[in-house]
């Protein structure tokens, strides 16, 4: 795979996490009260430790660790085939 297209794709993925955060900022601005709760992912090579404010969070950031290691295996066989 070229590294020009996986530069292109952190880039992108920094892009859109910079977005949630400020579309997240507005809704809480504007919004009124709300629950904070948070959420995260440690990855420990190919075993996630995943924690959490509330289940809901944790269960969140579990979705988005799966997500996150289906994504390393596509782009690991798609660089394989170079």
């Amino acid at each position: 795979m070229d590294g020009k297209v996986l530069i292109l794709t952190g880039m992108t993925l920094i892009f859109i996490g910079f977005l949630l955060v400020f579309i997240g900022t507005l809704i809480s601005a504007f919004g009124g009260e709300g629950e904070v709760e948070g959420g995260g992912v440690i990855m420990i090579g190919p075993i996630p430790i995943v924690f959490g404010t509330s289940r809901g969070a944790a269960g969140m950031a579990m979705v988005l660790a799966i997500i996150m290691m289906i994504l390393w295996l596509i782009l690991a066989l798609l660089s394989r085939g170079d």
